[in-house]
């Protein structure tokens, strides 16, 4: 090899990766001179950016909030780097909406930071608002709403001279009850708005609890009337959105308040249905509003879909419940005639099956059954395979990689 090859060979060498001492084993593997060198790519280096203190990543149009545990940071900590209230507490209205698992585990810290930071009836009735708002606009929030504002309503110290959180929050809500029959003729939007702040306060009315003079716990009595009037307003302007509003609102409430009513000796209910019943042959909505009212008449006709034992307040026996044996398996004598618990001759019948039929084989003390010797199911299993099986199997293989190739 001349000084020009070898010198090329020099310069390619460390970009090849192979050892300059090797060299000489490089030229004896090329026993032609004349023929050119073959020539060798360099693999090209890759080098990542990738480093252990990058940023935290979020994926485009991720907004970070209030997606840290509160239970995390200390109380100081809690309102840290917030500028505002409404701020504090619309990032964890919104980390409840994503998280609604979390109410139970920071929902006390949460009214504690609230009692060091709400000090004026302001601020309260800001609270509110920012509640209201999130119950009523953001779907699904309704029912985690009503929880949290039954919450708040126990646990929160201040009481300003308009009133304590739940004064404020029936006021609120008052403000909305008060413009119904407006708002069941108004235009879509505003109606979207009215059926929300209804279904709110059918939660309210399933969450909000109340203490009676004597200490019982109780719902709020001026919700249950206020649902009363809001349906006769929905089904005073019977079209969809309103009858679909007032179905939703029955469904969820409709078992309690007719119960309530009836302690009260009050048939409001048999009137509503009434009214139902009457909208479905008069009124001009679509087959599809008038098919969901009559699945709600007869929803109400099953009890609301409950189901009461046959005996409510004794123990179910024999005597009293004709279902009692329901449920009882069915065995079979000797001579095939079936019998169950309710048969008079059971124990006789069954004490003969359990002699009949070895059903406890011997088992170790954990469980595990122990085959005797002469065990026909073990003796029954052979390692080797049937020679016609061998031979299909042997053909299948063959096949397979023939398909492959």
């Amino acid at each position: 090899m001349d000084l020009v090859s070898q010198s090329s060979l020099n310069e390619h060498l460390p970009q090849t990766g192979i050892p300059s001492g090797s060299q000489d084993k490089v030229s004896a593997l090329d026993p032609e001179p004349e023929m050119a060198e073959p020539q060798v790519a360099a693999a090209p280096v890759i080098r990542s950016n990738l480093s252990v203190k990058a940023p935290e990543f979020y994926p485009p149009g991720y907004i970070q909030n209030f997606n840290q545990n509160f239970a995390d940071s200390s109380f100081e900590d809690r309102y840290d780097g917030y500028l505002t209230l409404v701020e504090y507490v619309q990032d964890f209205l919104n980390h409840l909406t994503d998280q609604p698992a979390c109410f139970e585990t920071e929902i006390e810290q949460f009214a504690e930071t609230l009692n060091a930071w709400v000090t004026s009836g302001e601020d309260l009735q800001g609270l509110v608002e920012l509640i209201y708002q999130q119950a009523t606009s953001v779907p699904n929030f309704s029912y985690m709403g009503a929880r949290l504002c039954n919450y708040l309503s126990h646990h929160l110290t201040i009481s300003s001279q308009s009133g304590t959180f739940r004064q404020l929050l029936l006021q609120r809500c008052r403000a909305e009850y008060e413009n119904r029959d407006e708002a069941t003729r108004a235009d879509e939007t505003t109606q979207k708005e009215f059926h929300a702040f209804v279904l709110f306060l059918a939660e309210l009315y399933l969450n909000l609890e109340i203490k009676g003079t004597k200490g019982q716990v109780m719902r709020a009595e001026i919700l249950q009337e206020g649902l009363r009037e809001l349906l006769n307003a929905l089904l005073s302007n019977p079209v969809d959105s309103n009858l679909i509003c007032a179905v939703k609102l029955l469904k969820l409430t409709g078992s309690v308040l007719e119960d309530a009513w009836k302690e009260k000796g009050k048939s409001d209910m048999e009137d509503i249905i009434q009214r139902i019943e009457n909208v479905v042959l008069d009124a001009n909505c679509s087959r599809d509003v008038k098919h969901m009212l009559l699945k709600l008449v007869e929803l109400r006709s099953s009890n609301w879909g409950r189901v009461h034992g046959s005996s409510a307040h004794t123990e179910a026996t024999p005597e009293n419940d004709p279902n009692y044996f329901m449920n009882e398996p069915t065995f079979y004598t000797s001579e095939g005639v079936p019998f169950t618990a309710a048969d008079p001759d059971y124990q006789e019948k069954y004490q003969e099956l359990l002699e009949r039929e070895d059903f406890f084989p011997e088992y170790e003390e954990n469980g595990t059954y122990l085959p005797g010797p002469g065990d026909p199911y073990f003796d029954d299993i052979d390692d080797e395979m049937d020679p016609e099986i061998e031979e299909a199997y042997e053909k299948f293989c063959l096949e397979s990689e023939h398909t492959k190739k």
